[in-house]
């Protein structure tokens, strides 16, 4: 039996033996199957305004492709592992700086197989900008006599109310959005010859504000006066320029026909005359005609010329008016300068002795001749080249330009004869209107001085021939509430003629327009032509209407365009190219005493395209 155990255990081990000495194959490695789909650590990602990052793993059989991304998202390559076929990306979102959330979806592909990743960032906090206060755009509107409409935005924490709304004004609203709303404000035509007006408050919740809304009168013409100075201003009536001529000088010596070429005559007066004009003023220069001091002796030739085409003026039955015209220094070194005399008391002495001594070589030169004959100081006297007064010393301008009105008016009352008595008139500060008020009327023991202003308003409309860089400047083609360049043209110049009315006609001062004019537009373009028309009659009726007797600038100047003021020729006293049409539009307004015929009947007749 124990034989037995033996020998099964030793056959056991030899097998075993046996088998450890057979060779064998050796073993491969398990390789990792790639998968069947490409997968997203996570598909969406929620960021906060101010941005943030994370790590993106992705799971495909070959490397993915990353899809187009915005600009805030940013995502760099990252190292695909072909054992786990994995690839991790950080997924960068930057700061959101809006009020605005923003989204993002970008695609992840391998092979057919896609995912996408969803990125929702959150917005900035919107700033609280319900306003604390009222405000309206405007506080005051203005509407034309014939009716319209104006409109004030109102800004505010709630919708707003309003209050004090008349019965002549009709109001529409917009909706209440985003703490804006709009109210317009229209009214038929004032029939009436007052202004109305309206102060109307808005109220948003415990808040208030106002807004005045205005509407012009009918034009109501004044009463005439029965005082000196208007039946100064009808006597002289409606006046030419002879412009550009005894004024003009070549090489700082004044020549008549240096600019306009040609020489006055007596038939230039007759044709003014017959035209419908009733008085002229001839400016002149007296540039090179002028002796040493201290007598300033005039020169004969020329004080001879001047006599002689007065007389031919007088023989038309004309009023006259001379001066002392570019004789003024606008920086160009004239010996009329004001700079000097403000700047210099001894300077301004020697322009006094001066002024005295050619004025009173004038005066006595005309003392025989009748009162059709009126001598004017100066032109328009500036300080430097500086044409507004109010950016200037206005006080200090006004003060030596009454210290020379004065000797002017001295020194024509001294030479006795008709001087004694003549009409004499004086200009302000380059001869505007806005700038009487800086000076006096001279003492004269006649009681026979007039104030003198010039009127070229609107400047951009009338006379300007250069751009602020001194391009050529064209002219709107209108003026005027029909037209859109000058809406308020007729309110602006009536303004003006009521107040010279009120302040001086009124209170017995006499006053004249010297010089107003537009310059001339070319007749075949038919809304400039009317429009130039319709101004010059405008303005003219304006003048009779309020008493002011007004002079239209006429420079010869041939055709049309800026600085062009051909009327009636210098030489000849016929009309010059189109210019019949504006002077018949300027005599009738002047001229014509039918009831129906008003300031306001002109207005209503303006011109519409």
């Amino acid at each position: 039996m124990r034989m037995k155990k033996i020998s099964t255990f030793l056959l056991a081990v030899l097998a075993l033996v046996a088998c450890s000495c057979t060779p064998t194959e050796p073993v491969k490695p398990v390789e990792p199957e790639a998968p069947k789909d490409l997968t997203l650590s996570q598909t969406s990602f929620d960021a906060g305004k101010d941005g943030g990052s994370f790590d993106l793993t992705v799971t495909a059989p070959t490397k993915p492709t990353v899809g187009t991304r915005p600009s805030w998202v940013t995502i760099p390559d990252g190292t695909y592992n072909s054992e786990t076929f994995k690839v991790t990306y950080k997924v960068t979102v930057a700061a959101n700086t809006s009020t605005q959330e923003r989204n993002a979806t970008i695609s992840f592909k391998s092979g057919s197989y896609s995912k996408d990743l969803t990125i929702k960032q959150a917005a900035q906090e919107a700033p609280d900008d319900k306003p604390k206060t009222i405000t309206l755009d405007k506080h005051s509107l203005s509407l034309e006599q014939k009716g319209g409409s104006a409109s004030v935005i109102v800004t505010a924490p709630e919708a707003a109310t309003l209050s004090g709304v008349p019965s002549w004004l009709e109001v529409n609203q917009t909706e209440f959005k985003n703490y804006k709303m709009k109210f317009t404000f229209k009214a038929g035509a004032n029939d009436s010859y007052d202004e109305r007006s309206a102060e109307v408050t808005v109220t948003s919740g415990s808040l208030t504000d106002k807004v005045t809304i205005t509407q012009d009168s009918k034009i109501k013409d004044p009463e005439a006066l029965d005082n000196q100075a208007w039946a100064r201003g009808m006597e002289m009536g409606l006046g030419w320029n002879l412009g550009n001529h005894f004024d003009a000088y070549d090489n700082g010596v004044a020549k008549e026909d240096a600019w306009d070429g040609v020489l006055a005559t007596q038939a230039t007066f007759n044709g003014v005359k017959a035209a419908g004009f009733t008085s002229v003023r001839i400016p002149i220069t007296w540039l090179g005609h002028i002796g040493n001091a201290p007598d300033y002796k005039l020169d004969d030739v020329w004080l001879n010329r001047v006599y002689d085409v007065v007389g031919y003026a007088e023989n038309a039955g004309l009023k006259v008016i001379i001066n002392t015209h570019h004789d003024e220094d606008h920086g160009d070194g004239h010996w009329l300068n004001l700079k000097k005399a403000v700047d210099s008391s001894s300077e301004n002495t020697t322009i006094k002795e001066e002024i005295a001594a050619v004025w009173k070589q004038i005066a006595t030169k005309f003392k025989d001749k009748g009162d059709f004959l009126m001598f004017e100081s100066f032109n328009e006297l500036i300080y430097g080249d500086n044409w507004d007064v109010e950016s200037t010393n206005p006080t200090k301008c006004g003060k030596i330009l009454n210290e020379w009105n004065q000797v002017f008016v001295n020194a024509v009352r001294g030479t006795e004869g008709n001087n004694s008595t003549r009409w004499l008139g004086v200009p302000a500060y380059a001869a505007s209107p806005r700038a009487l008020k800086y000076i006096n009327v001279p003492e004269d023991p006649a009681g026979k001085t007039m104030l003198a202003f010039h009127c070229y308003d609107p400047w951009n409309f009338t006379t300007r021939d250069k751009d602020d860089y001194g391009n050529p400047w064209t002219p709107p083609t209108d003026w005027g509430h029909t037209g859109s360049s000058f809406p308020t043209g007729e309110k602006e110049i009536n303004d003006l003629f009521y107040s010279i009315y009120s302040t001086y006609l009124a209170k017995n001062i006499p006053i004249y327009m010297g010089e107003f004019g537009c310059s001339m537009r070319d007749n075949s373009k038919e809304k400039a032509w009317a429009y130039y028309l319709y101004y010059l009659e405008f303005v003219v009726k304006a003048a009779r209407t309020y008493g002011i007797s007004a002079f239209v600038w006429d420079n010869g100047a041939e055709g049309a365009g800026q600085e062009h003021h051909p009327y009636i020729h210098h030489g000849t006293g016929a009309y010059m190219n189109s210019g019949e049409q504006p002077v018949k539009a300027m005599v009738k307004a002047w001229t014509t005493v039918d009831a129906s015929y008003t300031l306001q009947s002109v207005y209503d007749s303006a011109p519409t395209f």
